[in-house]
This record gives structure tokens, sequence and C-alpha cells, in this order.
């Protein structure tokens, strides 16, 4: 999924989760996931804002996309008149404007907001634009360091692991979701299933991680998998959501380490098997993912991971060695 893509079920990531990975595959393979030297992109990520800003913010950044610079400049240009302390429209701006005074602009804007993710993340992007590399990646780890619940920092992620899969695995709950939510706009959706797990019980705060992860917000969907595995300690598919929540690509082994001991522990349960494959098609290792894989959708054929390894599977053969 696209960062700006605009959420329309937050819970739902299942569906997309076997086009996400074959996608990432083909980069890795390629080798071609890396910035090129061309304008640096636009990734303001503003998914769930309802109001006429988060609006405008959007259109602007798809006039930029769709190659329209000067008028992305000028809607950028009246969101700033409108409000002055918009970071994502001065980020916008500075972007749009390329090459004319960008990189000035947003170190500017990176000395008056040092911890803004976004900033550092579209610096780090003009900065490798004007063929400055280290200068780029430590703005990248930046935005990793001091503002990591956030998209941005998610996509600095990617551009310093360009040989991992883009994002993020997500654990893909066989839960429903509460009936009704897909009524709601993205930021009720989310409002929603933090009401219900505040009052709820462990199913309720898995729900809510995955639609945390959905949206880019990575630490509070770990703090969400770990809520749930306090009330639910013996339950396998909420340790595996608390294993898959730890993903980290600067240390891979903080959610491996604990799915290993689980798939040794409990053959048969297709969620661990399925998700550790998921794992390890996104850091590159296809083989064992594809291995792990044929071991879930055998062993637990018939079941919803089952068929959902069998899934992931047959996109991963699609793609070759």
């Amino acid at each position: 999924m696209s960062a700006r893509t605009r959420v329309r079920l937050i819970v739902g990531v299942s569906a997309l989760v076997a086009a996400s990975v074959v996608a990432g595959v083909a980069l890795i393979g390629r080798g071609d996931s890396s910035p090129e030297r061309k304008p640096p992109v636009l990734e303001l990520s503003v998914l769930l804002g309802d109001d006429a800003e988060a609006e405008a913010l959007r259109s602007a950044e798809r006039a930029y996309d769709s190659g329209e610079a000067e008028e992305a400049r000028s809607q950028f240009a009246a969101v700033l008149r409108d409000d002055p302390d918009s970071v994502e429209a001065a980020v916008g701006a500075a972007i749009a404007a390329w090459p004319d005074g960008t990189v000035e602009r947003l170190e500017k804007l990176a000395e008056e907001h040092p911890a803004s993710g976004v900033v550092r993340l579209h610096l780090g992007l003009a900065l490798i634009a004007a063929g400055e590399d280290e200068a780029a990646a430590r703005e990248w780890r930046a935005a990793e360091e001091r503002d990591p619940d956030t998209l941005a920092a998610l996509r600095a992620e990617d551009l310093l692991h360009p040989r991992m899969a883009p994002g993020r695995p997500p654990f893909v709950a066989q839960l429903a979701p509460p009936s009704g939510l897909r009524d709601l706009s993205p930021a009720r959706q989310l409002a929603e299933l933090e009401r219900r797990a505040r009052n709820g019980e462990a199913p309720d705060w898995v729900l809510l991680g995955v639609a945390l992860q959905r949206v880019g917000r990575p630490v509070s969907a770990e703090k969400a998998f770990a809520r749930a595995a306090e009330l639910a300690p013996r339950d396998l598919d909420v340790r595996v959501a608390a294993a898959v929540g730890r993903f980290d690509k600067d240390d891979p082994a903080e959610t491996f380490s604990r799915l290993g001991p689980l798939a040794d522990e409990d053959r048969g349960a297709g969620v661990v098997r399925y998700h550790l494959g998921l794992a390890l098609s996104w850091i590159g290792a296809v083989d064992e993912a594809r291995r792990q894989l044929r071991l879930a959708s055998e062993e637990a054929a018939g079941s919803f991971y089952g068929r959902e390894a069998k899934r992931l599977l047959s996109r991963l053969e699609a793609v070759g060695p």
C-alpha cells in the first residue's frame, strides 16, 4: 500500500499482504528500491485527517505526483496562508520548488522542528537527490530515532534498508472487524477501535494493533499487541501478534527470536509458520519463507492461516527464484 493511499477499512489488511510482499520481493530481486538521482518524491502521508487542510494537503501532493509542480506550489502556498504553522505544507512547498532553495528551506525547518520525522525524511530525500548520500542517511536515522511512531520514520527505515521489502510485515488477524466500522471515516474507525480496546479484552487490543500498523504507527501498534499479551498470555495468536509487532529492520531478531521457538512448540499452528514465512519474505529470505509457508499450508490445511499461507506461497512462487 502506498503511504499516501486513503485508508478505507483500517483493520482489513490481509487482502493487501500478498501483493505487498510480492512487490517487495520483486524490488529486492531487481535491486532498484534505492532512490534515483531525480527530483525528490513527496510523502506527506496525511492519511487520517478529515478536515479541509488535510484534504488540501492531499490534493497538493497528488498534483506534485502528477508532475504539476507549479500547481502543487500554489496549493501548498494557499495552505500556508491559512495555517502558517503547517509543517506538512512547508515541506511540500519546499519539495515542489525543487531545486530552488529546497535543501536550505528544509534545513531551516529541521532547525525549527528537530523532532519532525516528515521534515527529516524529506531533507534526506532532497539531499540524496543532490548527491549527498551520507548526509541523507543521517537525516533518515534522525527521523527513525526522533519520531519513530510515524509513516515518515517507516519510510526512512525503508530507505536505510533497500534490500528489504518496503514497510514492515503486518500481523494478519483472523478476527472479524466490529460491525459498522466500514461506514466510518478512517479517523473515526481508529477512534472506535481505541474506545473498544480501552473497555475490552485481548482481541480488541489485537484489532487496534492491526489498525495502528496499517496507518503507520508501529510503536503504538507494538504497545497494543503487548497489552493484548498481558491480558491473554497463553493465547497463541496474541503471542504471535506481539512478536510481529516487535519487527524492526535494524534488528529483525526481535521478531525471529520469538517466532522460531513458537514454531517449534506449536507444530500444526498455522498462525506461527504463516507469520514466520511472512517476516522472512520481508527480509529477502525467500527460500526459507517458502518452506515455512509450505509447512503452514500443509500442517494447517483448511484453516484461515493455512489458506493465507497457500495464497502467499503461490504469489511468491510466481515471482521466481
